[in-house]
């Protein structure tokens, strides 16, 4: 899931404060105070409601997809097995041809893999949206609310804050504004998968 400040934002809104006061303390008129606050956003992404009901959901329709490289991968292996059991039977034109048809069949199978794959990030991604909408929804609001001039965030991978006062964190009162809220209208299904070509054989 990503980060709802990212660190270069963070800190060019920081650098930004600095120099308006740096600027102020200049003049020598007395700078205005910089209301700031911070958040947690890994703590909020896990506690956020319709995150547990997004996670079930996804659960629920990833089984699909892995069970169909489930079926790619041991169909692959039975076609292997097969030629590496009749391959000292056949002459080295036919083997070298059955060889390459399994070469061929095992891309194809590696595509379609990162193609579900590449799916399977795509819908989690859709089903996260919701919820990080409403979280970053929420943290304007307070912002705008209580006048912040900038909200930082901690929980982000990559963070410029090593040190704040436990009174600025807005965490607990971001989290309950999002429970009085409810739970957040899930994205519909992604719809059916497409099933995998079979299997077939080359010929003998």
């Amino acid at each position: 899931m990503r980060v709802l400040l990212r660190a270069s934002s963070i800190a060019l809104a920081t650098s930004l404060i600095l120099v308006g006061i740096a600027g102020a303390q200049a003049s020598q008129s007395p700078p205005a105070p910089a209301k700031i606050g911070y958040i947690n956003s890994a703590l909020l992404l896990q506690q956020a409601p319709g995150r547990a009901e997004a996670e079930a959901q996804f659960d629920r329709e990833v089984g699909v997809y892995r069970q169909q490289i489930q079926r790619m991968d041991d169909s692959l292996k039975t076609l292997m097995a097969t030629f590496d059991r009749e391959a000292p039977k056949l002459d080295s034109a036919t083997r070298e041809t059955r060889r390459t048809t399994i070469g061929r069949r095992e891309v194809e199978y590696q595509q379609r893999a990162r193609g579900l794959d590449s799916t399977m990030q795509a819908r989690q991604a859709q089903l996260v949206k919701p919820i990080m909408e409403r979280v970053q929804a929420v943290i304007e609001t307070i912002r705008a609310e209580d006048n912040y001039a900038v909200i930082l965030d901690v929980g982000a991978q990559v963070s410029v804050v090593v040190a704040a006062d436990k009174r600025l964190d807005l965490t607990d009162r971001v989290l309950a504004r999002l429970k009085s809220q409810g739970l957040p209208t899930a994205p519909p299904a992604s719809g059916a998968v497409p099933q995998p070509a079979g299997v077939t054989r080359p010929k003998k």
